[in-house]
């Protein structure tokens, strides 16, 4: 039986409006890791948290000046395939969460985190091409 959560879907929409009309899109790199506004989001879509509805993601891609491919980090332990270790991120041991690669407007960037090292990054990348 499915755990019921509940998600403040009002919460989110008002952050959205917010970030869509206040927010300045951030300048950005592959391999760096942000805090992203990522939103309460459908179902087993990966939400963010806290007031600003945020996880870290790592960039995998530049698409252009005001998007890029993400793929969303996590601290959980659990072990699944399709969580990739992403090593030590702000203290804390994580795992970039492949399943959930979506593309995102910089406008959703918070705050840069840093970078990953570059055999973590590409150990990443290959997973994610993996799934196509």
């Amino acid at each position: 039986m499915e755990k019921k959560h509940k998600k403040d879907f009002d919460g989110w929409n008002e952050k959205k409006k917010e970030i869509h009309h206040a927010r300045v899109g951030k300048l950005y790199h592959e391999r760096e890791v942000w805090w992203c506004s990522l939103g309460a989001n459908v179902g087993f879509e990966e939400d963010g948290t806290g007031m600003e509805f945020e996880r870290p993601v790592l960039i995998l891609k530049g698409l252009g000046p005001h998007t890029c491919l993400v793929v969303p980090l996590t601290t959980s332990s659990k072990k699944h395939k399709m969580r990739v270790p992403a090593g030590i991120v702000e203290g804390q041991s994580a795992s970039a969460l492949i399943s959930q690669v979506r593309v995102v407007d910089t406008k959703r960037f918070t705050n840069k985190v840093g970078f990953l090292e570059k055999d973590v990054f590409e150990r990443i990348q290959k997973a994610v091409k993996g799934l196509f």
